[in-house]
């Protein structure tokens, strides 16, 4: 064995549970209280869409894949709030980070009824948002600074982001 083996997988094991312990504060290049990072995307539908688009309204962006169980279990839910908070402020847009390309995201969009737009996530976007699994989902203020990041998808996540979302839409 090498000089320094054990420290370094000492550092290793350490690193590690410290990840386990704080993914979402260690691994979002993006923080909440910063600047969400300007995008500009095409959606399925042919709409240029850029964060500038969001200003003044609060947005929810989800990161997805059509083919990840939570995150096909966190559209009825963004959906739902799409459909009670939409004419209040709330603007949703999704993310898919699906290799298969638009027609296979089209199918989904039909399939889960999506009532918002979808676009395809490209590999900057990812980067720029720090995203390593799906689902995420960034909320954002109406002045473009990210509220919170949910990773991962449960009954208590989507209470906390509607609430979230409300108290947003409240605000001036």
């Amino acid at each position: 064995m090498k000089p320094g083996r054990p420290a370094y997988s000492y550092a290793r094991v350490v690193l590690f549970a410290l990840l386990m312990l704080f993914p979402t504060q260690l691994l979002a290049a993006v923080r909440v209280g910063q600047p969400a990072p300007n995008f500009k995307v095409i959606t399925t539908s042919g709409q240029p869409v850029s964060m500038d688009n969001y200003r003044g309204y609060v947005l929810a962006i989800d990161f997805f894949t059509t083919w990840c169980p939570p995150c096909k279990a966190s559209i009825p839910h963004l959906v739902e709030m799409n459909r009670k908070y939409g004419k209040q402020g709330l603007q949703i847009l999704g993310q898919s980070m699906d290799e298969d390309g638009e027609r296979a995201v089209k199918a989904f969009i039909g399939e889960y009824h999506i009532n918002y737009p979808v676009a395809l996530a490209s590999e900057q976007i990812q980067v720029d948002y720090g995203i390593v699994s799906v689902p995420v989902m960034y909320v954002i203020d109406k002045k473009g600074k990210v509220a919170a990041v949910y990773r991962g998808f449960s009954d208590e996540i989507g209470r906390s982001m509607e609430n979230l979302v409300k108290k947003l839409l409240a605000e001036n």
